[in-house]
């Protein structure tokens, strides 16, 4: 049976169907990227769509065409023809299978959350919810992870807390809900403890007081509560001075009146010339 056939009514798989010609006649996908391939100029002569589909204007060679190695032209005739989407679920080209999902029902798209390609299985964790999203955290792939980062909901990150990825790690920092930022003020990465650093709430900064990257003490004294930022007016590095010296304390900025460093000096002396705010 030819693939324009049967529309709505769903039996076989479209991997059982007989291919129509023009997919027929381009059967051999071109590797990933496909630099060197070209589309055929005109494939309607060798499409059964052309006698339905195309004068409605729901196709038309070089612009919307399901059966050309074309990411956009697939795109395209999937996005006014997204009855044809659950049939290409099965495809053999990766990117047809890929955009496929973004118009499939969503059950039907879920089907592939172990597709071979990892392009396909983001396609999959845009949309995925509930148990398959939660599996989908254990994805191989680290930018199917990092989908899954953005859309688990903030209750759920936790099982994500400890992803091997720094990348990843940081989506978690930046959606995890407050009460369990602490747990991850150790994270290996600076990368994660500045996102950390940037959405702790303000009393609990001081846990970050004695970390070994000295940004991440910046930004933290950036945000402490007064007796705490008064504590880095110390630190050895002239960046996490300057940071407290805008939180601490006015009595406590006397001590850096003589500071080393030019700027933090500078800094102290407008913040008590101003006065009490």
């Amino acid at each position: 049976m030819p693939l324009a056939a049967g529309i709505g009514e769903r039996q076989p798989t479209y991997a059982e169907r007989t291919l129509p010609i023009a997919l027929d006649y381009q059967s051999d996908a071109p590797p990933a990227g496909h630099g060197d391939y070209a589309p055929p100029a005109n494939p309607c002569t060798q499409c059964e769509l052309r006698e339905d589909t195309l004068p409605k204007g729901r196709c038309g060679p070089g612009d919307a065409c399901l059966f050309v190695y074309s990411g956009r032209q697939i795109d395209r005739f999937l996005a006014r023809n997204p009855e044809w989407a659950e049939f290409c679920l099965d495809d053999p080209f990766w990117e047809r299978r890929a955009i496929a999902v973004r118009y499939a029902p969503q059950d039907a798209a879920m089907r592939l959350e172990r597709d071979e390609d990892e392009v396909v299985r983001r396609a999959v964790a845009v949309r995925a919810e509930g148990a398959v999203l939660e599996r989908m955290a254990r994805d191989p792939d680290r930018e199917v992870r990092i989908t899954v980062a953005t859309r688990m909901p903030p209750a759920g990150l936790a099982r994500m807390l400890h992803d091997p990825d720094y990348g990843v790690r940081i989506h978690v920092a930046r959606r995890l809900p407050h009460g369990q930022l602490p747990q991850m003020v150790d994270d290996p990465d600076p990368a994660v403890r500045k996102e950390i650093a940037r959405r702790l709430p303000a009393f609990a900064l001081s846990k970050l007081a004695a970390d070994p990257e000295p940004e991440v003490r910046a930004l933290a004294a950036s945000r402490m509560l007064p007796a705490d930022a008064a504590q880095l007016l110390a630190d050895p590095e002239w960046l996490v001075r300057a940071a407290a010296v805008q939180q601490a304390p006015l009595e406590a900025l006397s001590a850096v009146l003589d500071d080393p460093e030019p700027d933090v000096r500078l800094l102290a002396a407008e913040r008590l010339a101003a006065g009490p705010t």
